[in-house]
């Protein structure tokens, strides 16, 4: 029996029974449980004995503050762009939708890359420019993100720690056909929200200057532009979250959309729980398809991906990967076999303070 604390109310507490580790899933219709450890830890140590040298692929990318400086004035351009130009017109929404969206969902992962500190050698440097960062997606996030996303890094699977994973109550609701839909058109609430009722994160300077920053910076913009300019952050935000090609990385990174015909805890291994996409779209992305070899070296930035993946590409060709974001969306919604149970899962055994800073996953 694991206990949740309401983050809210932390008198209320929110009781999830676990399965035994002998239950067969079939019976249960419940996630993958498993007593395995993650396997990145694993594969990390067994790449680093043998190709010790990948540690030199660690540390920041100077490019990567141009970039996003980059598209953060090309989402301000569009913005102004569409000041006077109504939400109700096909300009409005197609521009969301091509450049808005595709530019929030690369503002939303080079927020990924410096919750890894890849952009800066200081983290409070990395910390700050997030921050900068931030402005296109119309509301503050870039505090939050870090710390529930290294949680999820450090204790991948974990039914408290890894906010990542969907809740029981979710899943029950949303493992059919229209609840999935719902799910992948929406899908940028649950990971907004879900955090906040699951692992209370501590609210420090850092989460106040997002805020500040970020409110003075909307309120600038109407002031000036207008809320046609805001409410294209806001639905570019939105649409990145959405159904959009982009968007698949999100299912497609964790989630098993080829479940096994059947699964024994007790004696199976459990799936494989990290899938990897090498496809044309991690050109937007900051390479966030070659999630594998991202989750065995947090510390080596979009650049050296590739790199990494050549050099121990017998550890990689053999995984299973995905070959279309936009099919990994469909099969997500349509495939009957899929459900949001469809996760690895491990009982947390675990006595963190995730009030408390998560050390960063390195290379060593």
């Amino acid at each position: 029996m694991a206990t949740i604390t309401h983050r809210k109310q932390p008198e209320k507490q929110i009781l999830v029974e676990n399965p035994p580790s002998d239950a067969p899933i079939q019976k249960l219709n419940d996630f993958y449980w498993t007593e395995h450890g993650e396997p990145h830890a694993i594969r990390r140590k067994l790449i680093l004995k043998k190709y010790p040298h990948v540690t030199q692929l660690c540390g920041p990318e100077p490019l990567t503050k141009y970039i996003i400086f980059g598209v953060v004035s090309l989402q301000l351009a569009v913005a102004y762009h569409l000041r006077n130009v109504s939400f109700f017109t096909w300009e409005f929404f197609l521009l969301s939708y091509i450049i808005g969206a595709t530019a929030n969902q690369n503002v939303f992962l080079a927020i990924h890359e410096l919750s890894h500190n890849l952009a800066f050698k200081k983290p409070l440097h990395n910390k700050l420019y997030a921050i900068f960062t931030n402005i296109p997606i119309g509301i503050p996030y870039s505090a939050s993100f870090q710390p529930y996303h290294q949680l999820h890094h450090k204790y991948q699977g974990d039914e408290v720690l890894d906010t990542d994973l969907p809740t029981p109550y979710e899943a029950v609701v949303l493992s059919n056909i229209a609840g999935k839909a719902f799910f992948a058109t929406f899908q940028i609430f649950f990971y907004a929200f879900r955090p906040m009722f699951i692992t209370q994160i501590k609210f420090t300077y850092i989460h106040l200057i997002n805020v500040v920053v970020q409110i003075v910076v909307d309120i600038l913009i109407v002031k000036n532009w207008g809320w046609n300019s805001l409410l294209y952050f806001i639905f570019s935000s939105f649409l990145a979250g959405s159904l959009h090609p982009c968007s698949g990385h999100f299912i497609a990174e964790h989630y098993i959309l080829n479940p096994p015909e059947t699964y024994d805890p007790k004696t199976d291994a459990p799936p494989v729980e990290t899938y990897s996409y090498y496809g044309p779209l991690n050109f937007f992305t900051w390479n966030v398809g070659l999630h594998n070899e991202h989750h065995d070296f947090p510390y080596v930035a979009w650049s050296k991906l590739h790199k990494l993946n050549e050099i121990a590409k017998e550890f990689y060709e053999d995984l299973p990967q995905h070959k279309s974001w936009v099919m990994v969306i469909v099969d997500f919604i349509f495939d009957e076999r899929v459900l949001l149970y469809n996760r690895v899962k491990r009982i947390s055994s675990k006595a963190v303070d995730s009030t408390k800073f998560v050390p960063e996953v390195t290379c060593m």
